[in-house]
């Protein structure tokens, strides 16, 4: 989270709460949040294999979200690292 978004807040003398707390904490803050989503396949690394526990040969669902404000300034990122053998994403339009 960028430092300029905590100035003045509460935050500046302790820390954010995590994620999902973390949108309502920006919502308390004023902020209008929206997010994108960057969603991919791949191989995972050794250490993420062993890790995550996944056998030779399944893939990693890495997903990557941004929360950004209504005039697409960034807030949070968050990361994930998923075993994409037995995952469905579901996204209503």
């Amino acid at each position: 989270m960028p430092f300029s978004v905590l100035v003045d807040t509460k935050y500046e003398e302790e820390a954010p709460p995590p994620a999902p707390d973390l949108y309502a904490a920006l919502a308390d803050l004023g902020h209008e949040l929206h997010f994108t989503e960057y969603i991919r396949t791949r191989m995972p690394l050794p250490d993420q294999a062993q890790a995550l526990r996944l056998p030779e040969g399944v893939p990693l669902l890495h997903i990557i979200r941004v929360a950004l404000t209504a005039a697409e300034k960034p807030l949070a990122l968050e990361e994930f690292h998923l075993p994409g053998d037995d995952l469905e994403l579901s996204f209503r339009l």
